[in-house]
């Protein structure tokens, strides 16, 4: 991996994710914002009851293209954690809310936002 893609990964910021669609088996491709929290990549949105479809994508199907975008554009195939458990969502989204400013809806976060781990696979 590139020095300078290594560096963006450790920023956060605005990217695309591609994922395949659970029905259809399709190319799905979506804007989101990624986290690095303490050297590991996150993908989470604000809270939303209902599950969203990228989420239910990755659930059927881990593998996906993590698009870098912006001053650097790189196309990384990775794969997706869902993060279920309440302690490590809680952990973890503490910060995500914390560099958000909105420390205060952290439990809504925690019962409802999206949450996966990414692992970007080495070509």
């Amino acid at each position: 991996m590139e020095d300078r893609v290594r560096e963006a990964l450790t920023k956060g910021g605005v990217i695309d994710i591609t994922t395949t669609g659970r029905r259809t088996g399709e190319p799905r491709r979506k804007e989101i914002i990624f986290h690095n929290v303490d050297g590991h990549l996150y993908i989470s949105g604000t809270p939303r009851p209902k599950k969203r479809d990228w989420l239910r994508n990755l659930e059927a199907q881990p593998r996906f293209t993590f698009h870098l975008k912006g001053g650097l554009s790189a196309d990384l195939p990775a794969t997706a954690r869902v993060i279920t458990e309440e302690a490590e969502r809680r952990e973890v989204l503490t910060k995500v809310t914390r560099n958000w400013n909105r420390e205060g809806e952290l439990d809504e976060f925690v019962r409802n936002s999206p949450l996966i781990e990414v692992t970007i696979v080495d070509q």
